[in-house]
């Protein structure tokens, strides 16, 4: 098939630290190329893939500090794709709801794979006024708010199988990987760790919204002899920090429509610790992959509890469940139903293609 994928412009593909988005559509284009398709990636020029590349914009643009004005490359990127439209078979966005728009008008098969929350009061109006947007979601959770919008499929996350390798024996440790922000949960982290008596390793973006809220309420609480504290960590020092550690916490607070790290964890065959927010049990299987934990308290139990979690089940699971390979195909279904019914077909059309 000849596919574009289409990612937003903040980071590279894949980027060069935090950014999930962009890492699942760079996993994702690289499969497809592995697998004999015809791919085209719309992102920022700094981006790396086998496939060929299309950049509205020479840098990513969060760390172009000459970048004012962010939705004016991303309206030249949506342009371009509109261009080029009868190069493809399908056009694929990650784009959030900026192209619905011009999807609507082009003539070319299109989905959307949405990748943030979905509770928030403003976005009804936009799915109710584009009925007709084929849409994916990357957890059955994150559909909840608008569980009437013309959803064609969930796929979850993969991740290369070569990406993170599995470590049998991990030292005594707790891991956070993310972002430092109310929802994320970093302050519950830290309270589980002093709790438990153990040393935990955060790494951690900190975003400008986020500032106040780290230096008020998260940067007191790093002077602890048993918090060590990175900022924005790559593949490969993620591989050592979560692959060596007893467990990952995963204590948010907010509806995580999939949660990158939790596969990522599962990758090097450390469970995670989580409270049973959004995608949480989707992902993880109590007592195979992970514990689920509703608060501190019962936190502090898993995380005595954890070695009755045997490391190499939560690779197995991450290898069923979670590569790459495996979201290829998924996507390639919708793909070529896509490609059967028409670019415009609605819902209940297109469950009848399935």
């Amino acid at each position: 098939m000849r596919i574009a994928q289409v990612a937003p412009l903040y980071e590279s593909v894949p980027p060069a630290k935090y950014g999930g988005t962009e890492r699942v559509v760079s996993y994702l284009t690289e499969e497809l190329v592995r697998e004999g398709h015809e791919v085209t990636l719309f992102a920022s020029g700094d981006s790396h893939t086998c496939a060929r590349l299309i950049s509205p914009c020479e840098r990513s643009l969060r760390l172009d500090r000459e970048c004012r004005d962010p939705l004016a490359s991303h309206m030249v990127l949506i342009e371009q794709v509109a261009q080029r439209q009868a190069e493809f078979d399908v056009i694929h966005f990650h784009t959030n709801y900026l192209h619905f728009s011009v999807a609507k008008r082009i003539v070319c098969p299109s989905l959307t794979t949405l990748h943030g929350r979905l509770d928030l009061q403003e976005l009804p109006r936009v799915f109710r006024t584009f009925p007709e947007t084929p849409l994916v979601s990357i957890s059955n959770a994150q559909r909840q708010p608008v569980p009437w919008a013309n959803w064609i499929g969930t796929v979850y996350h993969g991740l290369p199988p070569d990406l993170y390798k599995y470590e049998e024996s991990p030292e005594q440790y707790l891991a956070f990987v993310g972002r430092i922000s109310p929802e994320k949960g970093v302050d519950s982290a830290i309270e589980i760790a002093k709790r438990a008596n153990m040393r935990l390793r955060i790494a951690a973006k900190v975003d400008p919204a986020d500032r106040d809220y780290y230096s008020s309420e998260i940067k007191p609480l790093l002077s602890h002899p048993s918090i060590d504290f990175v900022q924005e960590i790559d593949d490969k020092e993620k591989q050592e920090l979560i692959g060596e550690a007893s467990a990952l916490l995963f204590p948010i607070d907010w509806p995580e429509p999939f949660g990158m790290v939790m596969i990522e964890a599962m990758a090097c065959g450390t469970p995670v610790i989580a409270f049973p927010r959004g995608s949480v049990p989707e992902i993880i299987e109590p007592g195979v992959n992970g514990i689920i934990v509703e608060n501190a308290g019962e936190a502090l139990e898993a995380v005595r509890n954890i070695g009755a979690i045997r490391r190499k089940r939560c690779r197995d699971m991450f290898e069923k469940r979670f590569t790459d390979a495996r979201m290829a195909r998924d996507y390639l279904t919708l793909y070529r139903m896509l490609e059967e019914c028409g670019a415009r077909d609605l819902q209940d059309e297109v469950r009848q293609c399935k």
